[in-house]
């Protein structure tokens, strides 16, 4: 963990770094963390998975055996302390794990809805008799405030890394919205209604190679209005990860919502990225990977203005 202080428009960042040492499991890696945090505690949620070292999840997958576990840890007083490992596995997930090759959470942010229910994304390689295990993008739900977690359920078509939005429409009615990673050349989206309906293609937004993750966030453009707009970061170049951009989509429940042009936050080599609203409600903040000759050479944090994705002509 690293911490900094918003100030003026900039984010001020210790130069040291913590490490969350009660955030593991004796001779397990934790990986995909995916925080969340619940107003009504004040409770900071990190939720990621924990799997033995020396276990790929490709390996997983080949064996049909799921060896990752669902874990959290919390922080009451913006992470000076944080609480003991608790692991969900067993209670929440129970037998159905016997038909996952492997899952995940995240990597990026869960969101808390309107309703108060608190959303961790996911994704599952859920097992077939005759078949290679098949990833779906679903989510962890808690309605309790974190006491109790359910498995929600898992998108129809083939999906992975995914993160979700609450889109507010102009008749204030709520919508769960998921975009995740796909291996079809395109994102996939869709809406909850009693489960995520109709997962569709979204042609404006292009995935990278085989895929990579993304980020997107929902907020409201004017004070005052509960109605809110969309922002999605995610590598731009069709064959490799490279030009993070940040596209803008004014009517989300509109399947061909997103404006055509973006802004591009970084040309070079490209890869996950992690979208948050700062606290003044006009700034934006991207997390990403990036580099010069590899995305993973180091991580980078951006601020910018929804002005700024706006006025893009699709350059730097």
């Amino acid at each position: 963990m690293r911490k900094g202080m918003w100030k003026d428009g900039e984010v001020e960042w210790d130069n040291n770094h913590e490490v969350l040492t009660s955030a593991c499991l004796p001779n397990h890696r934790s990986m995909n963390p995916c925080p969340v945090y619940e107003k009504r505690t004040k409770t900071l949620f990190l939720f990621f998975i924990s799997v033995p070292f020396g276990v790929s999840e490709k390996a997983q997958i080949k064996k049909n055996k799921n060896q990752a576990r669902l874990c959290y840890v919390t922080s009451k007083d913006t992470g000076e302390t944080w609480s003991r490992i608790t692991d969900l596995t067993t209670d929440v997930i129970g037998d159905q794990v016997k038909t996952w090759a492997t899952f995940a959470v995240g990597p990026g942010h869960g969101i808390q809805m309107r309703s108060g229910r608190l959303i961790i994304p996911a994704y599952v390689y859920h097992c077939h008799l005759d078949h290679k295990p098949t990833p779906y993008a679903f989510a962890f739900y808690s309605d309790d405030c974190g006491s109790t977690w359910h498995v929600g359920e898992r998108l129809a078509d083939e999906s992975c890394e995914c993160e979700m939005a609450e889109i507010i429409d102009h008749d204030g009615t709520s919508h769960l919205y998921c975009n995740a990673r796909s291996t079809s050349g395109h994102r996939v989206e869709a809406l909850v209604e009693e489960a995520f309906d109709k997962p569709s293609s979204a042609c404006k937004l292009t995935e990278t190679g085989y895929g990579c993750q993304g980020s997107v966030l929902s907020f409201a453009p004017d004070q005052g209005s509960e109605n809110t707009w969309l922002l999605y970061c995610h590598p731009t170049n069709p064959r490799q990860r490279r030009s993070l951009g940040v596209y803008l989509n004014k009517s989300p429940l509109d399947a061909s919502g997103w404006v055509d042009q973006k802004m591009i936050i970084h040309h070079g080599p490209s890869g996950y990225s992690d979208l948050a609203h700062c606290g003044d409600g006009e700034h934006f903040a991207c997390l990403i990977e990036c580099g010069e000759k590899s995305e993973v050479e180091q991580l980078a944090f951006v601020i910018f203005k929804l002005s700024d994705v706006i006025q893009a002509k699709n350059t730097e």
